[in-house]
């Protein structure tokens, strides 16, 4: 069942807020830092497209990083630098893909340092993605075993997020195992819906119907 070539990755975002203001508080400027980000990559991944979306995910990933130079101790910056450069990997293909998927790899690796409960486990979640989405040696650092044990430690911090399930479903499609997959892809779907992130929602949401209508083809 497995590529050797880099697949998309899908990660959620949240939808923003409104422009930042000159009264916002430290705390409050990485919020709408986190927002903002969270909004543009939702639309960049899921409505653009071609040269507009390499010329956007580039964007994106300035900003990402000009966030994790100015607040380094921040688990999330290192979080979202990870999601928005494994997706853009995705995006792009190719070797500059997998150049992007190990520096994905080591800002999701900082933030695990730094706070491993951060953003619901996100970073497991999407370090366990890019272990077995991205090829083994002697290609890449792709890791079965690892992306598993990932995944579990995202589903301990959220066993009843939609995402860590899918991603847990999708691997599980991955190794072949069909019953797995399907109890995890159910799973996803009964997540509570998150009403201030319906472009995810809905995105994630096709997702597993998708995964779970390849599960329905191998059975």
């Amino acid at each position: 069942m497995k590529s050797t070539k880099l697949y998309a990755f899908v990660l959620i975002g949240l939808l923003g807020l409104p422009a930042l203001s000159a009264e916002f508080n430290a705390s409050d400027n990485s919020q709408q830092r986190l927002h903002d980000l969270q909004q543009r990559w939702a639309t960049v991944n899921y409505k653009l497209e071609d040269e507009v979306q390499e010329q956007e995910f580039e964007a994106l990933v300035a900003d990402a990083q000009q966030w994790v130079e100015q607040e380094p101790e921040s688990a999330p910056a290192h979080i979202w630098l990870g999601i928005i450069k494994s997706t853009y990997a995705g995006s792009k293909g190719g070797l500059g893909a997998l150049g992007l998927a190990k520096e994905s790899k080591k800002s999701l690796e900082k933030a695990l340092e730094l706070d491993p409960n951060a953003l619901d486990g996100s970073a497991y979640a999407s370090l366990g993605t890019l272990y077995y989405k991205v090829p083994g040696w002697p290609f890449g650092f792709g890791d079965d075993d690892k992306a598993q044990q990932l995944l579990e430690k995202a589903l301990t911090i959220n066993p009843d997020g939609i995402d860590p399930n899918y991603f847990y479903a999708d691997y599980w499609f991955e190794q072949g195992n069909y019953a797995k997959a399907e109890h995890y892809a159910q799973k996803a779907l009964k997540a509570s819906p998150r009403p201030e992130r319906p472009l995810a929602d809905e995105a994630r949401r096709a997702e597993v119907n998708q995964l779970l209508a390849k599960i329905q083809r191998e059975q």
